[in-house]
């Protein structure tokens, strides 16, 4: 399984020149309201199944969670369904409120 880390998403998000990816964050609806990295798409993780018609198999995707390890599970998940190009947020939330963003209120 592909990982990216906070930094690194960081960079590619603010890269004019690449493509952004749809940011999927797999936590429930109280943790998403919380915090949240701005443009990520909410859908929790007991969703996914049903409703992965909403998601393009082709599109790099960054899968979030609060730390890492459901987001995981969801890019295993998306890779046994035919999503090729799926990418785990390593820390999730927390990494990124540690290493980006220290504004990010933490839970």
């Amino acid at each position: 399984m592909q990982q990216i880390s906070p930094a690194q998403l960081a960079a590619w998000l603010a890269d004019e020149h690449k493509s952004a990816p749809l940011l999927l964050d797999v936590r429930e609806p109280w943790e998403f309201e919380f915090c949240h990295i701005e443009g990520s798409m909410p859908m929790p993780m007991a969703s996914v199944p049903a409703r992965i018609g909403e998601l393009d198999p082709d599109r790099e995707t960054v899968v979030i969670c609060h730390h890492g390890g459901r987001s995981a599970q969801v890019c295993m998940f998306l890779a046994r369904q035919g999503h090729g190009r799926v990418i785990n947020l390593a820390g999730g939330v927390a990494g990124w409120a540690a290493q980006v963003d220290p504004r990010m209120p933490q839970y």
